[in-house]
């Protein structure tokens, strides 16, 4: 059976790419549509339909721009409510795919709406189900996200509906069944999702916990329940989009794609209504930026973090960004439902400093030096890794503010100390040093290498055994 997974680690996503005898279907696409165009055309192959799993609160799909575009039908599962033209699938309901057929498996749980799709092929033999955010490999989908946009629903409600979709919907399918999940390892939509993006469906059953047949309902929701953070800000504003529908992405890179001048920027450092994006890696941006800029790189989980970092998805942005990656940016951007950037700097972050303009910096020392300071009692450490990694493993005596909380918790870091950041590897310190000076507390330095290099000196680290459970 020729289904192809298109994989987005950047926000790690996949979307489904089903050809037969020229007829596609697209499942769960990413905003930006003409690679999926493309390829269907070198396939010499017509886009039949778009199937979504459900309405994602992770990032903006792509099926409206898909539908206009090729004059494919958009599908969802039973009780959608979708504010445009669709198809809302009946439980049971199948569509050919050239001489495929799409079952569609009601099981709602993450959401609602959410819906797996079997895959059958030419012989009528069941080869894989498209799970969305149903079952993930190692885990599934959290139950808190409908809530914000559904009254009445509690993700007790939710986790319980999941249960039951699993127990009857899922497992009862054939162990030779691949899955094919719509996330993995990274993403905000599960809590230990593997590193792997497929599997069988029997090996699932052996080693995913969500799927032990032991687990009671009330066992299985205390699991799911159990350590979900805070849904990203953006979750919600993303579901709405994907509802109501969205601005065309080529209109928005029509009004995006703007070059900038050295004055513009100037006159944006003190505007409340602008954030300037600088898009460059950890060590340019230390070495030189523009005064009161957030650092966010591109070059890792950029989406993820500008939506869990930005409150304001209608923000003005203005990018700072890598020569030659100014679209990029701004794609990527959109894929997380900011669709407000106004522009980007000419010729890169370079003609700044070749007009002589206020620059800042970001000092950064080696693990040598941080090695001679980690004992001084006016050295404070701040680990900005999730919680997860902290209680893995850290400094001892380190203080730990996730990334995330690092802008609310501002109060609880001192003045009168020496603060030495760090992460796992460098990234994240730096967003988080950006987000210091935007509020000027300049008493910090950043860890090179973070703690993959702490750990190769004789810095004292705490280890914490996690104790054997089903999770």
């Amino acid at each position: 059976m020729k289904v192809e997974q298109i994989y987005t680690g950047c926000i790690a996503h996949a979307a489904y790419f089903l050809e037969n005898k020229g007829e596609v279907a697209i499942f769960d696409p990413l905003r930006e549509v003409q690679p999926y165009i493309d390829k269907a055309k070198y396939d010499n192959a017509k886009i039949k339909y778009v199937f979504e799993t459900h309405f994602h609160a992770d990032f903006v799909s792509g099926h409206l721009d898909l539908a206009k575009k090729t004059g494919a039908k958009i599908v969802y599962g039973p009780t959608a409510k979708p504010g445009f033209d669709a198809i809302v699938a009946e439980d049971g309901q199948e569509f050919k795919v050239g001489d495929y057929t799409v079952k569609v498996i009601h099981t709602p749980g993450h959401t609602m709406e959410s819906t797996t799709y079997l895959l059958i092929d030419e012989n009528g033999k069941e080869h894989g189900i498209i799970t969305g955010d149903t079952l993930f490999i190692g885990d599934v989908g959290r139950p808190d996200l409908a809530q914000h946009v559904i009254a009445d629903l509690t993700e007790q409600k939710l986790a319980a509906h999941l249960y039951d979709s699993l127990r009857n919907k899922i497992m009862p399918l054939s162990d030779d069944l691949i899955v094919y999940p719509n996330h993995g390892a990274g993403s905000a939509c599960g809590k230990k999702m593997s590193k792997e993006t497929t599997d069988t469906l029997g090996n699932q059953k052996k080693t995913n916990y969500a799927l032990n047949p032991e687990l009671t309902k009330g066992e299985f929701i205390e699991q799911l329940l159990k350590g979900l953070t805070t849904p990203p800000p953006y979750f919600p504003k993303n579901v709405l989009m994907n509802i109501q529908g969205y601005d065309s992405l080529d209109d928005i890179m029509d009004r995006a794609n703007i070059e900038l001048t050295v004055e513009d920027f100037e006159s944006f450092i003190d505007r409340k209504d602008i954030l300037i994006l600088d898009c460059r890696d950890a060590k340019d941006f230390s070495e030189s930026f523009i005064p009161h800029s957030l650092n966010i790189g591109l070059d890792s989980n950029f989406a993820m973090w500008v939506g869990e970092l930005i409150p304001d998805i209608n923000h003005k942005i203005a990018l700072i960004c890598p020569e030659g990656r100014e679209v990029e940016a701004l794609i990527r951007l959109s894929r997380v439902g900011f669709d407000n950037s106004i522009g980007y700097l000419k010729g890169g972050y370079k003609t700044w400093l070749a007009a002589g303009k206020e620059k800042d910096s970001i000092k950064r020392i080696t693990t040598t030096t941080f090695e001679a300071l980690a004992s001084d009692e006016k050295t404070y450490i701040i680990d900005v890794r999730k919680k997860s990694e902290f209680e893995s493993e850290h400094i001892i005596g380190a203080k730990n503010i996730p990334l995330h909380q690092v802008e609310n918790r501002l109060p609880e870091i001192p003045h009168d100390k020496n603060i030495i950041l760090h992460c796992a590897g460098g990234y994240r310190s730096m967003i988080a040093g950006s987000i210091l000076k935007r509020h000027n507390i300049n008493n910090f330095v950043d860890v090179i290498g973070g703690m993959n290099e702490i750990k190769k000196t004789n810095i004292p680290v705490s280890e914490y055994v996690c104790p054997t459970t089903l999770l």
